[in-house]
Formats: structure tokens, C-alpha cells, sequence
């Protein structure tokens, strides 16, 4: 009655002799350890503005949407976050979901209604090769970044195809080639579809993302997708793009439709970020100038990094084990950092993930500098 279990614990020591044991660390409210790891890219999540306008929402509203969004779980803050969303993007409409990971199942499955193919970026987030498997549609994995690859797989290919790329990639940090993706996909009457996560409040005019970036905002081609979660400060998912394709999601759409809304409290919160990350250059700008100090000082100690393209900037470790320790003498100083090891990382390689956060003070975020490099295996 109890083999599974046995084979559970198999497994889990097989994962623990090749350093792939994860662990849960909750923390305190107010702790004093000096993030580098979270995704809170401009310091919103406490900003007063933000905090206010959750605290008034789940005054009136209370603590959760009681929900789905087409039952009783769209609100006011919800329909004012999408108008907000689909202005700063500059695209038809938005639609909000509980979570950036169910917007790009959604995206994937969604698509499969007039497509035939989908081609993925071998760097491809979870989120998305989980949307690939689940549209049901032939997956082609192109090469990291590779315009000519993704050309030859399409012009090889007599029907319609859906290419999926991140603008800003959430393990290395590095930028896909947006503006070459789009003119490939439209020559080949193909989809773009972009998931603009770790771009959305950095890249851009006014942060609205790396698809604004490239000039590629309200394309009837490209469907982008993002959380909510990072540079905004909150939780959730958006997709925007062209109005029939945000109605067939609501009225097709498993991740929207049986799923309960976003709490009104949190949307809320959000809509007051977006108005301030689309005034935060200020932010942005010294975000990107402590990206260039991260780099400088890594190079200078011997680490082959590059500057990142928004907040995300990837060290190489020897190993899953040397990258677990490095990541735990990390935090013992104070300093929290990303440790990403297999499965995570594309390439089977482990690295130390440092995100850049304007809301960290100059004087902690120099001695996280010297912590990272002091603690180096």
C-alpha cells in the first residue's frame, strides 16, 4: 500500500545526491535581509500609493473575489486595471488573470483554435512549454534567440504557426530580438506571441515593455502576455492583444473561466502601480545604473557575466552544490539571491539569478555587492 511513497523517497534521494533538493523559507513581515533575488523590479510592492489603494479595496470589497470572473469575481478594479493595462500597452484590450503562469496556458491553448504549429525558444519559461504541451498543437523547439532558425521552420511549414518567445528571459536576463522575430512571423502570416514578464515597467516608453520597446505595440499578430507580479509589485496575469482573441479566451478560456478572479484588494494595488511605473523613470534609470555597477564589479572579480537588458543578471556556478552553498553563504550575511539549478535552467547548467530592485537603499545594495563576491565558491 505504501510502494509510491518508497518510490518517492527514492526519488527524492536521487535528487539529493545530484544538489537538486529545493527547500520552503518563509519569511517575516519587515525582514531586514537585502533582496536581490525577489522580482519587485521597482520597489513597489510596499509603495505607499499601492498599499493604500489594496487597504481601500479590501475595505469594501474584503478579502477575496468570491468568484470566477464571468460569476461574481469581476469588479470594478478589474475592469478599471484591464482599460488601464490596454492604454499603457497600447493594444485593443486586456484581459486579468490570477497568475501570469495560467494567462500563457490560456495564450498557448487559445491559439490552437487557428493554428497548426507552435515554435518555442529552447529558453522558454515553465509556464510557456507547459502551454506548448497543453495546446495540443506539434511543438518545434527553435534555437535560443535564433530569427534564421525560426525563418527556415515556418517557410518549411504550409500552414498557420504560433512563434512563442520572453522578451526579457527570466533565467539569463538576455533580450530577444523582437523587431527580426515579428518581421519573420509576418512575412510567414504566423503569430508572435511574447511574454513580456521581465520587461513590462523597465523596457520601453514609460516601462509598457519590451513589445513597445521594439515598436510592436497593438500589432494584430502579437499577443503579449505578462504577470503582474514583478515590476508592478502585486499578483496576476494579463493578456493583451486583438479584442476577438481576448473574446474567445473568455468565452474558451479553461484558465479564465473556471478559475476564481484575482482578490479585488490585490487588482486594486496593481491599478496603482501601473500608474506609477508608468512615471517611474527615475526608478528605471537607477535600476540600469546599478545593472552596470553589478556588472562592473562581477567582471572586475573575474565573473563572466554581461549587462543585464532589464533586472536580471545571471552568474555561472561550478555546480548545483557550489550554487546551493553560494546562495546559502549569501543569505547567512544578510543577502538574498536567486539560486537556479536544473530543471530550471535551460541549458542543464546551475547559476546564482540577481535581480535589481530601486527600492533597495545605495548603502545595502553595495554591501550586497561585497557579499556576493566574498561568498563566492
Amino acid at each position: 500500500m505504501t510502494d509510491w511513497l518508497e518510490a518517492l523517497d527514492r526519488l527524492a534521494r536521487d535528487r539529493a545526491k545530484a544538489g537538486l533538493t529545493r527547500q520552503l523559507r518563509p519569511r517575516a513581515a519587515g525582514d531586514t535581509v537585502i533582496d536581490l533575488a525577489g522580482n519587485d523590479y521597482l520597489g513597489l510592492a510596499g509603495h505607499p500609493r499601492v498599499v493604500a489603494a489594496a487597504r481601500q479595496a479590501l475595505e469594501g470589497y474584503g478579502l477575496g473575489a468570491t468568484g470566477s470572473r464571468l460569476v461574481r469575481g469581476s469588479t470594478g478594479a478589474h475592469a478599471a486595471l484591464e482599460d488601464a493595462l490596454a492604454a499603457w500597452l497600447g493594444t485593443a484590450g486586456t484581459l486579468v488573470f490570477s497568475s501570469g503562469y495560467l494567462a500563457n496556458l490560456a495564450v498557448l491553448r487559445g491559439v490552437a483554435a487557428v493554428c497548426d504549429l507552435v515554435v518555442s525558444d529552447a529558453y522558454n519559461h515553465a509556464s510557456l512549454i507547459d502551454g506548448c504541451k497543453m495546446s495540443g498543437l506539434p511543438v518545434t523547439v527553435a534555437p535560443h534567440n535564433d530569427p534564421a532558425a525560426v525563418e527556415a521552420l515556418l517557410a518549411a511549414h504550409p500552414g498557420r504557426a504560433a512563434v512563442v518567445t520572453e522578451s526579457v528571459f527570466s533565467v539569463d536576463g538576455d533580450l530577444a530580438p523582437l523587431a527580426a522575430l515579428h518581421r519573420v512571423t509576418s512575412a510567414h502570416g504566423a503569430l508572435l506571441i511574447v511574454d513580456d514578464a521581465h520587461a513590462l515597467g523597465l523596457l520601453g516608453p514609460s516601462g509598457a515593455g519590451g513589445v513597445a520597446a521594439a515598436g510592436l505595440s497593438g500589432r494584430p499578430d502579437v499577443i503579449v502576455t505578462a504577470t503582474l507580479s514583478k515590476s508592478l509589485g502585486g499578483a496576476g496575469g494579463v493578456v493583451a492583444g486583438p479584442a476577438p482573441f481576448l473574446a474567445h479566451l473568455v468565452d474558451t478560456g479553461r484558465t479564465f473561466i473556471y478559475d476564481t478572479a484575482p482578490p479585488p484588494a490585490v487588482v486594486a494595488g496593481v491599478l496603482a502601480a501601473v500608474d506609477v511605473a508608468r512615471a517611474a523613470d527615475d526608478r528605471r534609470d537607477l535600476l540600469f545604473r546599478r545593472g552596470t555597477t553589478l556588472t562592473d564589479r562581477l567582471g572586475e572579480a573575474g565573473f563572466p557575466v554581461r549587462r543585464p537588458a532589464a533586472g536580471v543578471l545571471s552568474v555561472p556556478a561550478p555546480g548545483p552544490e557550489a550554487a546551493v552553498a553560494w546562495a546559502a553563504d549569501c543569505r547567512d550575511h544578510g543577502v538574498a539571491v536567486g539560486c537556479f539549478r536544473p530543471p530550471s535552467t535551460p541549458d542543464g547548467s546551475s547559476r546564482l539569478r540577481l535581480t535589481l530592485n530601486a527600492g533597495v537603499p545605495e548603502e545595502d545594495f553595495a554591501r550586497a555587492l561585497n557579499v556576493i563576491v566574498e561568498c563566492a565558491p
